[in-house]
């Protein structure tokens, strides 16, 4: 299951450098992750300062 990012995102680009598979890239306001690139690691969650992103 893929990851989202939600409106809380502030767009500082942690998870885009985390994602080992570099499935999250700059979106129209914030940031966003390719379902179908997304291999389900978590480790955007993780890193995510804002808790902005969870499990689809």
């Amino acid at each position: 299951m893929a990851y989202v990012i939600s409106d809380g995102c502030v767009s500082c680009g942690a998870c885009a450098g985390a994602c080992p598979v570099e499935a999250i890239s700059e979106g129209d306001g914030q940031y966003v992750i390719d379902a179908d690139t997304c291999v389900s690691c978590g480790t955007c969650a993780d890193t995510c300062p804002t808790g902005s992103i969870s499990e689809e």
